[in-house]
């Protein structure tokens, strides 16, 4: 497994991270025990991922604290508690002061079964939510770290909502958070420019979140996608087409399979520290990390992929 430094949090961890959410939260979402759930883990702790994120709103976080037990030590712990109260949309605005988020705090830690996280994150922060986030819930962040329950503070924005990182554009400018999770993918490269650049100038820790999604894991819904990006006439109709769009990322001496292609495409672009994957599944969990810790693809196919994607801003690939 690759290692890398976390930015200026100085924490070394797997280039691949797992991660306890998206579509398969572990497995939880299909039907999986505990049990099996707790075995993925348990794999990837032994293929040497140290990096491991989860949340409240996964429902995941009491699975990852019965798997670390007698672990906790070789981990790199993340999770992540909404800025909304329980019970509210998580897109409204009835948001928790510093008090109550320290108090749902405590939940996180009692379910994970530690006395503290590495990197605790804002979740799925909108725009219209920062100011307020920034101004009330950082000191209770500051609060937290003072009391040795946080190490760093983290912020991930909500890809499928906020495509053009119109949240974290706003959070770049304050020098108060230590990682950020950012969506990033080869279908909406955009952050590259509008986040990345920023992040490498502050020394700021970045998590890769869809890098593989629907649509790239789903041939229907990759065709779906691009071709509403040509109805709009973001992509030449052209330059792509058929059943396999993207079937030049799976040629000879390229990737064996799209999702490979995707996981290298984000592993290799500059300003990423760890790339995240989910799943339920062992054996997936091998083809992932394999991906992750691939090659760079080829700088033809990069270039191919920057003339197709290079201005689409307005999709998750979700």
């Amino acid at each position: 497994m690759q290692r890398t430094v976390l930015g200026r949090t100085g924490l070394e961890v797997s280039v691949a991270g797992l991660g306890c959410g998206g579509h398969s939260r572990l497995g939880q979402s299909y039907g999986a025990s505990s049990a099996d759930s707790i075995a993925v883990i348990h794999a990837a702790l032994d293929y040497g991922i140290d990096f491991v994120d989860t949340a409240t709103i996964y429902g995941t976080e009491e699975i990852v604290g019965e798997a670390l037990i007698g672990r906790r030590d070789r981990v790199v712990l993340s999770t992540k508690l909404h800025v909304t109260k329980p019970g509210t949309p998580q897109l409204g605005h009835d948001m928790h002061s510093a008090d109550s988020f320290c108090e749902s705090f405590e939940d996180n830690l009692s379910r994970l079964r530690t006395d503290y996280v590495d990197i605790f994150h804002l979740h799925g922060v909108m725009p219209d939510q920062y100011d307020q986030a920034r101004s009330e819930l950082v000191p209770a962040l500051e609060r937290l770290r003072d009391q040795g329950k946080v190490r760093f503070f983290g912020l991930t924005e909500r890809f499928i909502h906020d495509t053009r990182h119109e949240m974290l554009d706003l959070a770049l400018e304050d020098d108060c958070w230590d990682v950020i999770m950012v969506g990033f993918n080869l279908i909406n490269p955009s952050a590259r420019a509008r986040v990345l650049e920023r992040t490498r100038a502050q020394g700021i820790g970045v998590l890769n979140m869809f890098a593989v999604r629907r649509a790239l894991s789903q041939p229907e819904a990759l065709v779906e996608l691009i071709e509403g990006l040509v109805a709009d006439g973001l992509i030449d109709p052209d330059a792509v087409g058929g059943s396999e769009p993207l079937g030049f990322l799976t040629g000879a001496e390229v990737a064996a399979s799209l999702p490979e292609a995707a996981y290298r495409f984000c592993r290799h672009e500059t300003g990423i520290h760890v790339v995240l994957t989910g799943t339920g599944k062992v054996a997936h969990l091998q083809e992932n990390m394999d991906s992750i810790n691939g090659p760079p693809l080829p700088a033809a196919v990069l270039d191919r992929l920057a003339g197709l994607f290079g201005r689409i801003d307005s999709v998750s690939g979700n």
